[in-house]
């Protein structure tokens, strides 16, 4: 039984660029190797957005549910992002 599976792709120039680049700095041997590994971090990715949000998205929206008075109105996320945003930015310069 086979456990691999042949395709034919088409990327654009800059991804297609990066995949060259890939092999000429000998990272990989073969366009499958890139790709096979782009899959892997696309799939670990996926999982971790997965994870967040049972773990922690669902038990936030839970303890929201249990007792509404801790909820922050969302003009006031927005003006604690912007107020980081700021900081980070006067600590850059």
């Amino acid at each position: 039984m086979r456990t691999t599976q042949q395709f034919s792709i088409t990327l654009p120039l800059d991804m297609a660029e990066a995949v060259e680049a890939k092999l000429k700095s000998g990272g990989y041997a073969s366009v499958s190797d890139v790709m096979r590994d782009g899959v892997r971090a696309l799939l670990e990715r996926d999982a971790a957005v997965e994870r967040w949000l049972r773990e922690e998205v669902v038990a936030g929206h839970q303890a929201y549910l249990a007792d509404p008075s801790q909820g922050v109105p969302a003009e006031d996320v927005l003006g604690r992002i912007k107020a980081r945003r700021a900081a980070l930015k006067d600590c850059a310069t």
